[in-house]
């Protein structure tokens, strides 16, 4: 099973959005081992909503775009991990020590909807 980890940074802390050496480093080797065992198939950070933007399509009516920032928004999402798992307990369990990685962080887990998924 694949499962998405997104990890939501507090958008105000530049320091979430400006990594030390030593975290690019600790992250480095993370995605290495990961990687090596099978577990991670790709991950990636995002900037901040200041570089970002919103499109939206209601019932009705046409699609619209927003600039960032999202001022609304305290936490945003800050980068992702698409991992293979064999259940949403082993995923969590990844996902704690994705998060033990950061200072201050939440990781929300969502499991992949594969095609065999898909009724019909």
């Amino acid at each position: 099973m694949r499962f998405l980890l997104m990890h939501r940074l507090d958008e105000r802390a530049s320091e979430a959005w400006n990594p030390s050496p030593e975290f690019v480093e600790r992250m480095g080797r993370f995605v290495q081992d990961w990687i090596d065992r099978g577990i991670l198939i790709t991950a990636e950070g995002v900037h901040p909503s200041e570089k970002g933007a919103r499109v939206r399509k209601e019932r009705g009516s046409g699609v619209s775009a927003t600039d960032g920032p999202f001022t609304e928004a305290k936490e945003v999402i800050g980068g992702f991990a698409l991992i293979n798992a064999t259940d949403r307990a082993e995923a969590v369990a990844y996902a704690a020590q994705y998060a033990d990685l950061f200072d201050q962080v939440e990781v929300e887990v969502r499991q992949v909807v594969e095609f065999e998924d898909l009724p019909g």
